[in-house]
């Protein structure tokens, strides 16, 4: 277990536990979160009484910021341990539903996608899988399960643009089931959760079972993007663009990751004294 917990858990709403991640300052996934996570479906599945698991943010300017790809790396098992983490949540008789404001980018996004419902906020919420742009591979789930939400065309863009996207935009493309305005998100969500919490498990677990039948990827799919992440991680380009991101405060509070999306063009230039601009804004419709 790690020393300092991530995740706060209140179990006091009969059917529904709450878990809100904080990791200041920027809600970083490192390994210690990973095996949180993994804990924590282990407890959703013993526990008969829990029909519903809400996931938010304790921070509003960030619901996970990416992975610390340097602390992972050093960790390789905890890849296996997510992708195991995952399928048991999407396989769980718990409704798993992400209540999302903030910048959602990476394995984060990858968290979400693998929830069975997402509400994102219109004003503050903001989606993107940036990997490729620091010269890695989506590894934790996003090539699986984007071309089944959204299709083909639009898992690629997504991956290959490396973009920030906004929430309007990830609303008409199916990446989440609605958005709405930041000031009736909460009430919103809260009157959805408390249907499936006055159910009875067994019925909402058997209904999603079926379900998943037809939209859920296997272990063996999530192995084969792991299986490329780290010949990534290796790679000469891909050294060379993330060296480029120390000068860029990454991984702490900074316009960079306010704006990951904006600073990707410029990684791949040329040391020289020609600076591109970076692009503006995530994607809107």
């Amino acid at each position: 277990m790690p020393d300092s917990s991530q995740l706060d858990i209140d179990r006091t709403r009969p059917g529904q536990w709450t878990v809100t991640f904080s990791n200041p300052p920027i809600n970083m996934f490192v390994p210690a979160t990973i095996e949180e996570f993994g804990l924590l479906t282990r407890d959703l599945e013993a526990d008969p009484s829990v029909k519903v698991v809400l996931f938010q943010s304790a921070n509003p300017d960030f619901f996970v910021a990416h992975l610390d790809v340097a602390k992972a790396a050093e960790r390789r098992e905890v890849f296996g341990l997510w992708r195991d983490c995952v399928l048991r949540l999407s396989s769980a008789p718990v409704v798993s539903i992400a209540k999302i404001r903030g910048r959602t980018r990476g394995i984060g996004n990858e968290f979400v996608l693998a929830c069975d419902m997402r509400f994102a906020s219109r004003q503050y919420a903001i989606f993107g899988n940036p990997e490729v742009g620091v010269g890695l591979v989506p590894a934790s789930g996003a090539l699986e399960w984007l071309p089944r939400l959204v299709g083909r065309s639009r898992a690629l863009e997504i991956a290959l643009s490396a973009d920030d996207f906004d929430a309007d935009v990830a609303e008409r493309y199916g990446w989440v089931n609605r958005t709405l305005d930041d000031s009736g998100l909460d009430a919103f969500v809260d009157t959805l959760v408390r249907r499936p919490a006055s159910f009875e498990r067994e019925t909402l677990g058997a209904a999603k079972a079926q379900i998943n039948r037809f939209g859920m990827p296997t272990a063996a799919e999530l192995q084969s993007s792991i299986d490329l992440f780290f010949p990534a991680l290796a790679s000469p380009g891909g050294q060379a663009r993330r060296a480029r991101l120390r000068n860029l405060a990454y991984g702490g509070p900074s316009d960079f990751e306010m704006n990951f999306g904006r600073y990707l063009p410029a990684l791949g230039q040329a040391d020289s004294n020609d600076t591109e601009r970076p692009l503006t804004g995530a994607r809107k419709g």
